[in-house]
Protein backbone atom coordinates (compact mmCIF):
# COMPACT_ATOMS: atom_id res chain seq x y z
CA UNK A 1 0.00 0.00 0.00
CA UNK A 2 1.28 3.58 -0.68
CA UNK A 3 1.07 6.91 1.72
CA UNK A 4 -1.59 8.67 -0.02
CA UNK A 5 -5.11 9.67 1.06
CA UNK A 6 -8.33 8.16 0.18
CA UNK A 7 -11.71 9.10 -0.03
CA UNK A 8 -14.14 6.82 2.02
CA UNK A 9 -17.73 7.51 1.57
CA UNK A 10 -20.45 5.35 4.06
CA UNK A 11 -23.63 5.40 3.76
CA UNK A 12 -23.93 6.79 7.50
CA UNK A 13 -22.61 10.30 5.58
CA UNK A 14 -25.66 10.48 4.07
CA UNK A 15 -29.34 10.94 5.17
CA UNK A 16 -32.20 9.45 3.34
CA UNK A 17 -33.08 13.38 2.56
CA UNK A 18 -29.95 13.50 0.78
CA UNK A 19 -29.59 10.50 -1.09
CA UNK A 20 -33.24 11.94 -2.76
CA UNK A 21 -31.05 14.94 -3.48
CA UNK A 22 -28.56 14.17 -4.90
CA UNK A 23 -30.02 11.17 -7.44
CA UNK A 24 -32.43 14.08 -8.84
CA UNK A 25 -29.71 16.85 -8.75
CA UNK A 26 -27.36 14.68 -10.86
CA UNK A 27 -30.28 13.67 -13.04
CA UNK A 28 -31.35 17.20 -13.85
CA UNK A 29 -27.38 17.67 -14.11
CA UNK A 30 -27.31 14.64 -16.42
CA UNK A 31 -30.39 16.42 -18.93
CA UNK A 32 -28.40 19.79 -18.69
CA UNK A 33 -24.80 18.44 -19.07
CA UNK A 34 -25.85 15.72 -21.49
CA UNK A 35 -26.73 18.80 -24.08
CA UNK A 36 -23.06 19.45 -24.82
CA UNK A 37 -22.13 15.82 -26.45
CA UNK A 38 -25.03 16.58 -29.05
CA UNK A 39 -24.43 20.38 -29.40
CA UNK A 40 -20.85 18.94 -30.53
CA UNK A 41 -21.85 15.96 -32.45
CA UNK A 42 -24.57 17.86 -34.09
CA UNK A 43 -22.32 20.96 -35.57
CA UNK A 44 -18.81 19.32 -35.07
CA UNK A 45 -18.47 18.45 -38.69
CA UNK A 46 -20.16 21.53 -40.31
CA UNK A 47 -18.36 24.33 -38.14
CA UNK A 48 -15.32 22.29 -38.89
CA UNK A 49 -15.53 21.86 -42.21
CA UNK A 50 -16.05 26.02 -42.42
CA UNK A 51 -12.78 26.48 -40.56
CA UNK A 52 -10.56 23.65 -41.52
CA UNK A 53 -7.70 24.39 -44.31
CA UNK A 54 -8.50 20.94 -45.47
CA UNK A 55 -11.42 19.28 -45.96
CA UNK A 56 -9.61 16.49 -44.82
CA UNK A 57 -9.78 17.86 -41.53
CA UNK A 58 -13.36 18.43 -41.50
CA UNK A 59 -14.15 15.70 -38.41
CA UNK A 60 -10.97 16.29 -36.53
CA UNK A 61 -13.01 17.77 -33.66
CA UNK A 62 -15.15 15.23 -33.28
CA UNK A 63 -12.05 12.95 -32.98
CA UNK A 64 -11.15 15.17 -30.35
CA UNK A 65 -13.96 15.34 -28.16
CA UNK A 66 -13.49 11.22 -28.02
CA UNK A 67 -9.85 11.92 -27.48
CA UNK A 68 -10.60 14.45 -24.46
CA UNK A 69 -13.15 12.35 -23.13
CA UNK A 70 -10.39 9.66 -23.03
CA UNK A 71 -7.53 11.77 -21.93
CA UNK A 72 -9.12 13.43 -18.96
CA UNK A 73 -10.71 10.26 -17.04
CA UNK A 74 -7.85 10.16 -14.85
CA UNK A 75 -7.43 13.16 -14.00
CA UNK A 76 -11.00 13.49 -13.19
CA UNK A 77 -11.05 10.63 -10.66
CA UNK A 78 -7.47 12.14 -9.27
CA UNK A 79 -9.63 15.06 -8.81
CA UNK A 80 -12.50 13.26 -7.41
CA UNK A 81 -10.05 11.49 -4.71
CA UNK A 82 -8.05 14.25 -3.58
CA UNK A 83 -11.38 17.19 -3.44
CA UNK A 84 -14.34 14.98 -3.84
CA UNK A 85 -16.78 14.40 -6.24
CA UNK A 86 -18.37 17.68 -6.27
CA UNK A 87 -15.30 19.41 -6.63
CA UNK A 88 -14.96 17.12 -9.86
CA UNK A 89 -18.26 18.25 -10.60
CA UNK A 90 -17.38 22.26 -10.93
CA UNK A 91 -14.52 21.31 -12.69
CA UNK A 92 -16.27 19.25 -15.30
CA UNK A 93 -18.97 22.50 -15.30
CA UNK A 94 -15.46 25.26 -15.95
CA UNK A 95 -14.61 22.70 -18.90
CA UNK A 96 -18.28 22.81 -20.75
CA UNK A 97 -18.35 26.61 -20.13
CA UNK A 98 -15.01 26.89 -21.63
CA UNK A 99 -15.60 25.08 -24.53
CA UNK A 100 -18.46 27.14 -25.89
CA UNK A 101 -16.33 30.64 -24.82
CA UNK A 102 -13.84 28.98 -27.35
CA UNK A 103 -15.93 27.97 -29.74
CA UNK A 104 -17.77 31.12 -30.05
CA UNK A 105 -14.73 32.51 -30.08
CA UNK A 106 -13.01 30.57 -33.23
CA UNK A 107 -16.32 31.50 -35.23
CA UNK A 108 -15.28 35.12 -34.81
CA UNK A 109 -11.80 34.44 -35.36
CA UNK A 110 -12.29 32.31 -38.01
CA UNK A 111 -9.78 30.06 -36.36
CA UNK A 112 -10.03 26.18 -37.00
CA UNK A 113 -7.35 24.63 -34.53
CA UNK A 114 -9.04 27.18 -31.05
CA UNK A 115 -12.33 25.03 -32.31
CA UNK A 116 -10.07 22.00 -31.96
CA UNK A 117 -9.11 23.27 -28.83
CA UNK A 118 -13.00 23.77 -27.52
CA UNK A 119 -13.98 20.42 -28.47
CA UNK A 120 -11.32 18.93 -26.08
CA UNK A 121 -12.92 21.00 -23.48
CA UNK A 122 -15.88 19.19 -24.54
CA UNK A 123 -15.02 15.81 -24.00
CA UNK A 124 -13.40 16.60 -20.75
CA UNK A 125 -16.85 17.91 -19.79
CA UNK A 126 -18.23 14.67 -21.24
CA UNK A 127 -15.99 12.28 -19.05
CA UNK A 128 -17.17 14.16 -15.88
CA UNK A 129 -20.82 13.72 -17.00
CA UNK A 130 -20.11 10.08 -17.14
CA UNK A 131 -19.16 9.95 -13.53
CA UNK A 132 -22.88 10.60 -12.76
CA UNK A 133 -23.76 7.54 -12.80
CA UNK A 134 -21.89 6.27 -10.17
CA UNK A 135 -21.51 9.07 -8.07
CA UNK A 136 -25.28 8.78 -7.87
CA UNK A 137 -24.52 5.01 -6.37
CA UNK A 138 -22.68 6.70 -2.96
CA UNK A 139 -23.88 6.19 0.31
CA UNK A 140 -26.79 3.98 -1.41
CA UNK A 141 -26.93 -0.13 -0.18
CA UNK A 142 -26.21 -2.24 -2.84
CA UNK A 143 -29.75 -3.38 -3.54
CA UNK A 144 -30.64 0.20 -4.82
CA UNK A 145 -27.59 1.24 -6.90
CA UNK A 146 -29.11 -0.26 -10.07
CA UNK A 147 -32.33 1.66 -9.79
CA UNK A 148 -30.48 5.39 -9.08
CA UNK A 149 -27.63 4.90 -11.74
CA UNK A 150 -30.54 4.07 -13.94
CA UNK A 151 -32.50 7.45 -13.23
CA UNK A 152 -29.56 9.18 -13.51
CA UNK A 153 -28.74 7.75 -16.80
CA UNK A 154 -32.51 8.82 -17.93
CA UNK A 155 -31.86 12.58 -17.79
CA UNK A 156 -30.26 11.69 -21.17
CA UNK A 157 -34.06 11.95 -22.73
CA UNK A 158 -33.89 15.06 -21.93
CA UNK A 159 -30.62 16.01 -23.16
CA UNK A 160 -31.31 14.51 -26.48
CA UNK A 161 -34.16 16.92 -26.68
CA UNK A 162 -32.46 20.00 -25.10
CA UNK A 163 -29.25 19.62 -27.27
CA UNK A 164 -31.07 19.65 -30.62
CA UNK A 165 -33.16 22.43 -29.98
CA UNK A 166 -30.23 24.18 -29.04
CA UNK A 167 -29.03 23.97 -32.71
CA UNK A 168 -31.94 25.27 -34.22
CA UNK A 169 -33.47 27.85 -32.14
CA UNK A 170 -30.01 29.66 -31.80
CA UNK A 171 -27.57 28.80 -35.11
CA UNK A 172 -28.86 31.99 -36.70
CA UNK A 173 -29.25 34.29 -34.05
CA UNK A 174 -25.96 35.78 -35.36
CA UNK A 175 -26.82 35.61 -39.11
CA UNK A 176 -22.75 36.73 -40.36
CA UNK A 177 -21.72 33.77 -37.74
CA UNK A 178 -23.26 30.87 -37.79
CA UNK A 179 -23.22 28.59 -34.64
CA UNK A 180 -21.90 31.18 -32.42
CA UNK A 181 -24.66 31.94 -30.56
CA UNK A 182 -25.17 28.18 -30.25
CA UNK A 183 -21.97 28.10 -28.67
CA UNK A 184 -23.08 30.81 -26.24
CA UNK A 185 -26.02 29.35 -25.22
CA UNK A 186 -24.22 26.01 -24.55
CA UNK A 187 -21.73 27.99 -22.35
CA UNK A 188 -25.08 28.89 -20.32
CA UNK A 189 -26.36 25.97 -20.23
CA UNK A 190 -23.26 24.27 -18.74
CA UNK A 191 -23.28 27.00 -15.94
CA UNK A 192 -26.67 26.47 -14.75
CA UNK A 193 -25.63 22.63 -14.58
CA UNK A 194 -22.78 23.70 -12.18
CA UNK A 195 -25.06 25.64 -10.06
CA UNK A 196 -27.28 22.02 -9.77
CA UNK A 197 -24.62 20.51 -9.24
CA UNK A 198 -22.87 22.64 -6.47
CA UNK A 199 -26.15 21.80 -3.56
CA UNK A 200 -24.78 17.61 -4.28
CA UNK A 201 -24.29 17.08 -0.84
CA UNK A 202 -20.37 14.90 -1.34
CA UNK A 203 -18.60 14.72 2.04
CA UNK A 204 -15.06 16.07 2.41
CA UNK A 205 -12.54 13.16 2.06
CA UNK A 206 -11.04 11.41 5.18
CA UNK A 207 -7.65 11.65 5.29
CA UNK A 208 -5.53 8.39 6.59
CA UNK A 209 -2.09 7.63 6.49
CA UNK A 210 -2.55 4.35 3.99
CA UNK A 211 -4.72 3.80 0.84
CA UNK A 212 -6.55 0.84 1.66
CA UNK A 213 -7.85 -2.00 -0.02
CA UNK A 214 -6.27 -4.15 -3.16
CA UNK A 215 -3.86 -3.60 -5.77
CA UNK A 216 -5.35 -2.31 -8.85
CA UNK A 217 -4.17 -5.45 -10.72
CA UNK A 218 -5.69 -8.02 -8.26
CA UNK A 219 -8.83 -6.12 -8.88
CA UNK A 220 -8.43 -5.73 -13.09
CA UNK A 221 -7.76 -9.19 -12.88
CA UNK A 222 -11.30 -10.59 -11.52
CA UNK A 223 -13.06 -12.62 -14.29
CA UNK A 224 -16.47 -10.65 -13.47
CA UNK A 225 -14.71 -7.29 -13.86
CA UNK A 226 -12.74 -7.59 -16.97
CA UNK A 227 -16.17 -9.00 -18.44
CA UNK A 228 -17.77 -5.91 -17.14
CA UNK A 229 -15.08 -3.64 -19.16
CA UNK A 230 -15.12 -5.85 -22.05
CA UNK A 231 -19.02 -5.11 -22.10
CA UNK A 232 -19.27 -1.62 -21.56
CA UNK A 233 -16.90 -1.26 -24.38
CA UNK A 234 -18.41 -2.99 -26.79
CA UNK A 235 -21.12 -1.50 -26.45
CA UNK A 236 -20.21 2.11 -26.19
CA UNK A 237 -17.79 1.44 -29.05
CA UNK A 238 -20.45 -0.26 -31.42
CA UNK A 239 -22.98 2.27 -30.45
CA UNK A 240 -20.52 5.22 -31.66
CA UNK A 241 -19.07 3.24 -34.71
CA UNK A 242 -22.91 2.65 -36.23
CA UNK A 243 -24.07 5.77 -35.25
CA UNK A 244 -21.71 7.71 -37.00
CA UNK A 245 -21.61 5.69 -39.96
CA UNK A 246 -25.57 5.43 -40.08
CA UNK A 247 -26.35 9.05 -41.54
CA UNK A 248 -23.27 9.09 -44.00
CA UNK A 249 -24.66 5.50 -45.07
CA UNK A 250 -28.14 6.68 -45.96
CA UNK A 251 -27.09 9.60 -47.52
CA UNK A 252 -24.90 6.84 -49.54
CA UNK A 253 -27.75 4.99 -49.97
CA UNK A 254 -30.03 8.25 -51.70
CA UNK A 255 -32.04 8.52 -48.64
CA UNK A 256 -33.14 12.12 -47.38
CA UNK A 257 -31.21 14.42 -44.51
CA UNK A 258 -34.86 14.06 -42.91
CA UNK A 259 -35.05 10.78 -42.66
CA UNK A 260 -31.52 10.46 -41.29
CA UNK A 261 -32.01 13.00 -38.75
CA UNK A 262 -35.46 11.53 -37.70
CA UNK A 263 -33.61 8.51 -37.31
CA UNK A 264 -31.28 9.41 -35.05
CA UNK A 265 -33.46 11.44 -32.88
CA UNK A 266 -35.26 7.92 -32.20
CA UNK A 267 -31.74 6.51 -31.72
CA UNK A 268 -30.79 8.65 -28.87
CA UNK A 269 -34.52 8.47 -26.97
CA UNK A 270 -34.05 4.58 -27.54
CA UNK A 271 -30.82 4.97 -25.87
CA UNK A 272 -32.16 6.77 -22.56
CA UNK A 273 -35.49 6.02 -22.27
CA UNK A 274 -35.12 2.18 -20.68
CA UNK A 275 -33.08 3.85 -17.66
CA UNK A 276 -36.27 4.27 -16.08
CA UNK A 277 -36.84 0.48 -15.59
CA UNK A 278 -33.07 -0.68 -16.79
CA UNK A 279 -32.14 -0.52 -12.84
CA UNK A 280 -35.19 -2.59 -11.68
CA UNK A 281 -34.41 -5.13 -14.30
CA UNK A 282 -30.58 -5.35 -12.76
CA UNK A 283 -32.31 -6.04 -9.43
CA UNK A 284 -34.81 -8.83 -10.15
CA UNK A 285 -32.67 -10.63 -12.78
CA UNK A 286 -28.75 -9.20 -12.55
CA UNK A 287 -26.49 -7.64 -14.12
CA UNK A 288 -24.83 -9.71 -16.73
CA UNK A 289 -27.94 -10.95 -17.80
CA UNK A 290 -28.84 -7.12 -18.65
CA UNK A 291 -25.55 -6.71 -20.22
CA UNK A 292 -25.74 -9.70 -22.38
CA UNK A 293 -29.79 -9.02 -23.20
CA UNK A 294 -27.87 -5.57 -24.74
CA UNK A 295 -25.09 -7.05 -26.67
CA UNK A 296 -28.21 -9.55 -28.30
CA UNK A 297 -29.91 -6.18 -29.35
CA UNK A 298 -26.73 -4.67 -30.90
CA UNK A 299 -26.16 -7.91 -32.75
CA UNK A 300 -29.49 -7.98 -33.64
CA UNK A 301 -29.56 -4.16 -34.70
CA UNK A 302 -26.87 -5.02 -37.31
CA UNK A 303 -28.42 -8.57 -38.67
CA UNK A 304 -31.41 -6.35 -39.32
CA UNK A 305 -29.26 -4.08 -41.06
CA UNK A 306 -27.77 -6.56 -43.29
CA UNK A 307 -31.05 -7.21 -44.59
CA UNK A 308 -31.68 -4.18 -46.36
CA UNK A 309 -30.33 -0.78 -46.83
CA UNK A 310 -33.95 0.82 -47.05
CA UNK A 311 -35.18 4.08 -44.57
CA UNK A 312 -36.80 1.29 -42.40
CA UNK A 313 -33.71 -1.28 -42.00
CA UNK A 314 -31.59 1.97 -40.69
CA UNK A 315 -34.46 3.14 -38.79
CA UNK A 316 -34.51 -0.32 -36.76
CA UNK A 317 -31.38 -0.75 -36.55
CA UNK A 318 -31.09 2.96 -34.82
CA UNK A 319 -33.86 2.33 -32.36
CA UNK A 320 -32.60 -1.60 -31.44
CA UNK A 321 -28.96 -0.22 -31.62
CA UNK A 322 -29.84 2.33 -28.82
CA UNK A 323 -31.68 -0.01 -26.66
CA UNK A 324 -29.20 -2.51 -26.78
CA UNK A 325 -26.40 -0.08 -25.87
CA UNK A 326 -28.86 1.35 -22.49
CA UNK A 327 -29.20 -2.68 -21.36
CA UNK A 328 -25.20 -3.78 -22.41
CA UNK A 329 -23.76 -0.07 -21.13
CA UNK A 330 -26.09 0.08 -17.76
CA UNK A 331 -25.73 -3.90 -17.16
CA UNK A 332 -21.29 -3.72 -17.49
CA UNK A 333 -21.98 -0.51 -15.35
CA UNK A 334 -23.79 -2.39 -12.68
CA UNK A 335 -21.22 -4.84 -12.34
CA UNK A 336 -18.15 -3.04 -12.06
CA UNK A 337 -20.04 -1.86 -9.06
CA UNK A 338 -19.30 -5.26 -7.67
CA UNK A 339 -16.04 -5.26 -8.21
CA UNK A 340 -14.66 -2.33 -5.44
CA UNK A 341 -15.05 -1.27 -2.14
CA UNK A 342 -15.71 1.93 -1.52
CA UNK A 343 -12.11 2.83 -0.92
CA UNK A 344 -10.97 1.45 -4.44
CA UNK A 345 -13.87 3.23 -6.28
CA UNK A 346 -11.89 5.83 -7.73
CA UNK A 347 -9.24 4.03 -9.91
CA UNK A 348 -11.35 1.35 -10.97
CA UNK A 349 -13.98 4.00 -12.34
CA UNK A 350 -11.74 5.75 -13.96
CA UNK A 351 -9.74 2.41 -15.47
CA UNK A 352 -12.95 1.26 -16.77
CA UNK A 353 -14.21 4.51 -18.11
CA UNK A 354 -10.67 5.11 -19.26
CA UNK A 355 -10.85 1.85 -21.44
CA UNK A 356 -14.06 2.35 -22.57
CA UNK A 357 -13.34 5.58 -23.76
CA UNK A 358 -9.98 4.65 -25.62
CA UNK A 359 -11.78 1.95 -27.58
CA UNK A 360 -14.48 4.63 -27.97
CA UNK A 361 -12.04 6.63 -29.80
CA UNK A 362 -11.12 3.75 -32.14
CA UNK A 363 -14.23 3.35 -33.47
CA UNK A 364 -15.16 7.01 -34.12
CA UNK A 365 -11.73 7.03 -36.40
CA UNK A 366 -12.39 3.71 -38.04
CA UNK A 367 -16.11 3.70 -38.61
CA UNK A 368 -15.64 6.45 -41.39
CA UNK A 369 -12.58 5.27 -43.12
CA UNK A 370 -14.47 1.56 -43.37
CA UNK A 371 -17.71 2.78 -45.08
CA UNK A 372 -16.02 4.60 -47.71
CA UNK A 373 -13.15 2.23 -48.93
CA UNK A 374 -15.36 -1.55 -47.99
CA UNK A 375 -19.31 0.06 -47.56
CA UNK A 376 -21.81 -0.39 -44.89
CA UNK A 377 -22.27 -3.85 -44.99
CA UNK A 378 -18.73 -4.25 -43.95
CA UNK A 379 -18.95 -1.79 -41.06
CA UNK A 380 -21.55 -4.00 -39.89
CA UNK A 381 -20.10 -6.91 -40.01
CA UNK A 382 -17.12 -5.57 -38.27
CA UNK A 383 -19.37 -4.69 -35.35
CA UNK A 384 -19.79 -8.91 -34.86
CA UNK A 385 -15.88 -8.91 -33.65
CA UNK A 386 -16.33 -7.43 -30.55
CA UNK A 387 -20.23 -8.48 -29.99
CA UNK A 388 -18.42 -12.14 -29.77
CA UNK A 389 -16.04 -11.45 -28.11
CA UNK A 390 -18.25 -9.34 -24.93
CA UNK A 391 -20.49 -12.85 -25.11
CA UNK A 392 -17.56 -15.34 -24.77
CA UNK A 393 -16.15 -13.25 -21.58
CA UNK A 394 -19.58 -13.07 -20.01
CA UNK A 395 -19.91 -16.71 -19.78
CA UNK A 396 -16.61 -17.36 -18.94
CA UNK A 397 -17.07 -15.39 -15.97
CA UNK A 398 -20.15 -16.62 -14.94
CA UNK A 399 -18.92 -20.00 -15.43
CA UNK A 400 -16.31 -18.90 -12.80
CA UNK A 401 -17.95 -17.47 -10.17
Amino acid sequence: MDNQTDLIVEASEYTESQNRSNIWRLTLAQALSGANAVVVYATGAIVGNMLAPSAMLATLPISIFVVGMALCVFPVGEIAFRYGRRAAFLVGSAAGVITGLLAMAALFTQWFWLFCLSTFFGGAYAAVVLSFRFAATDGLPANKRPQALSLVMAGGIVAGIIGPQLVTQTMHLWPQKMFAATFLAQAIVALLAGIVLFGVHSPAPKRQTERGGRALADIVLQPRFISAVICGAASYMIMNFLMTAAPLAMHMHGHSQESSNLGIQWHVIAMYAPSFFTGKLIARFGAAKISALGIFLTGLSAVIGLMGEEVVHFWSLLILLGLGWNFGFLGASALVLECHEAKEKNRVQSLNDFIIFGLMAIGSFSSGGILSFYGWHTVLLVSFVPLVLATITLGSARKRS
